[in-house]
């Protein structure tokens, strides 16, 4: 049995019942090319692809995106929100309290949502958002220096 083709960009966005637009395609790819984009970043990455884009644009197409389950909004206490394309599977996040630095983590201990409330107060607990905070490797060396 030979496995399904990856399906392209235009198409999962159909799939998710969005019009596919050029600036929705670069969109979505600069955010799974990227590595924790800030807005700015976002909206620089779909210039270089499609050109003019406006911030409200993009802010726009990251709503609906987000809202359809293609992206991941996280914002860490004290920073700006960031996207990620890497969608459904509850990973959690490391952030640098020093440079802002932010990278993936897989799930704490076993199977989402990887924390088992002690008191779950009657709630159908299906997701669980840890943020880890430290100071990443190169900040961690600058320091020691």
């Amino acid at each position: 049995m030979t496995a399904s083709p990856t399906p392209t960009t235009a198409e999962e966005l159909r799939g998710a019942g969005l019009r596919v637009t050029a600036a929705r395609v670069a969109l979505l790819e600069t955010v799974r090319d990227g590595d924790h984009l800030g807005v700015e970043a976002i909206a620089s990455g779909v210039r270089d692809r499609v050109g003019h884009i406006s911030l409200q644009a993009v802010y726009e197409a990251l709503h609906a995106l987000t809202a359809a389950g293609l992206v991941r909004r996280i914002e860490p206490a004290g920073h700006p929100a960031r996207f990620e394309g890497r969608v459904g599977d509850n990973h959690h996040h490391i952030v640098c309290r020093s440079c802002g630095t932010v990278v993936d983590v897989d799930c704490a201990v076993g199977e989402a949502p990887c924390l088992t409330a002690a008191d779950d107060r009657g709630f159908a607990i299906d997701e669980a958002e840890v943020v880890y905070w430290g100071v990443c490797p190169d900040c961690f060396t600058g320091r020691s220096s």
